[in-house]
């Protein structure tokens, strides 16, 4: 979601608060025309009200519309409250208005929202209108015979500003400190996207120069006279060539999202079975209702690879040779779980759990932000939590759309 500028936050506060004016000066100049029965100008003071109403009608349509608003058009917006209530209170009794300190508040408003330039202009505005409301200012008819109607509005006027500052003063910070965590979280992606990319050039070198001595190897494997070598060395001998062949097959795909006749699905088994190929001394325990020949989206299966091998070297740190996996399909979304036995969460950061990092001295910790990038691109979830007995589990849900099919839970070694 793009941030909001704060000149917009104020264009919306301002908003709000013109429609209180409105029906607070509305029922302010009732009160006293029928209620005190004072020989107030009528038209001079229900002008502006008027004024005000019909102008924040197009204020409404103009927030329709998720344009920005710039510094320049919340300072006209203030002007314009400014010269409403500048006119108000000139033919109000001027500066015995009890009610003209209220052009302390776009002061107070235009400080949080706006620039320095543009809320030193408004700070002007205001006391150049709070002048001339002085200046030009007709006094009440019968103020003397009303002064407790006057101390009465002022302390009204106490209430009520300090209720309208507190209030949206609270509101614009609010606003703002919204916008910092939105740009805090724009600037972590910004970062993340930086070193996944890194990760992925570095990636591509990396498969162009092992492509050569992976075919030579594969040549090397094929001339291989294995009737001399007895049987377990004929088993070495396919082991390694499955293994050069899985490495062959690794490294063309990172070829496959350029090529827009590669296939955008993997098979679940099929990844399975090349990771345990490859971590042959690792004992993954499945369980599930999933289908191993199902078909997913093929960056579940790179979620899936990450996650397992962080959990296997986690577990291996520890000692352990142990990997839990379960994965569960339902109304289309993929629930799955991998708990390792490694440490658990770190005592120097609690918060970050082994199944994060790489349990290896040298290791790389790519698995954290492989893992946030392939949530974020499916549109997941991801969480993580201390296992019982030791360990860390981690927990995701991934829409998979079509899934092939289901299969009776089952748990393999």
């Amino acid at each position: 979601m793009q941030p909001k500028h704060p000149a917009t936050a104020l264009l919306r506060t301002l908003y709000s608060l013109r429609w209180f004016a409105v029906g607070g000066q509305s029922l302010t100049i009732l009160w006293a025309t029928h209620g005190f029965d004072m020989d107030l100008p009528r038209w001079p003071l229900w002008g502006p009200v008027l004024l005000l109403a019909a102008f924040n009608v197009l204020v409404h349509l103009r927030l329709a519309h998720s344009r920005d608003a710039a510094p320049a058009e919340a300072f006209a917006h203030v002007l314009v409250d400014t010269a409403g209530l500048a006119w108000l209170v000139a033919w109000t009794g001027g500066i015995a208005n009890p009610f003209a300190s209220l052009f302390l508040l776009p002061i107070a408003l235009t400080a949080m929202a706006l620039p320095r330039a543009w809320a030193i202009a408004a700070a002007l505005a205001c006391v150049t209108g709070y002048i001339l409301a002085v200046q030009f200012g007709q006094p009440l008819p019968h103020l003397h015979d009303h002064f407790s109607l006057h101390l009465a509005g002022m302390a009204v006027n106490f209430f009520l500003s300090v209720a309208l500052v507190s209030y949206f003063l609270l509101r614009l910070a609010a606003a703002r400190d919204r916008r910092e965590r939105e740009l805090a979280a724009l600037r972590e992606r910004f970062v993340r996207n930086e070193g996944i990319l890194a990760l992925a050039t570095h990636a591509a070198s990396v498969a162009h120069e092992l492509n050569t001595p992976l075919g030579t190897m594969t040549l090397l494997l094929d001339d291989l006279d294995t009737s001399r070598m007895g049987a377990d060395g004929a088993e070495d001998v396919a082991t390694l060539r499955r293994l050069v062949d899985t490495c062959r097959d690794r490294v063309r795909s990172l070829a496959d999202p350029a090529d827009p006749a590669a296939s955008t699905r993997v098979d679940i088994g099929r990844v399975l079975e090349h990771w345990q190929l490859v971590r042959p001394a690792i004992v993954l325990v499945r369980s599930g209702n999933v289908d191993m020949h199902a078909r997913v989206d093929r960056t579940i299966g790179h979620l899936l690879l990450a996650l397992l091998n962080n959990a296997a070297d986690a577990s291996e740190g520890n000692g352990s040779t142990r990997v839990d996996l379960r994965l569960q399909i339902e109304d289309g979304m993929l629930d799955g779980a991998i708990r390792d036995y490694g440490t658990g969460f770190d005592a120097q950061a609690p918060f970050l759990p082994v199944l994060f990092r790489s349990g290896k001295p040298d290791g790389l910790g790519v698995g954290l932000a492989l893992s946030h990038a392939a949530i974020e691109q499916l549109g997941g979830e991801l969480d993580m939590e201390e296992a019982d007995g030791g360990g860390a589990r981690v927990h995701f849900r991934v829409p998979v759309g079509t899934a092939d099919s289901h299969r009776e839970p089952e748990t393999m070694r």
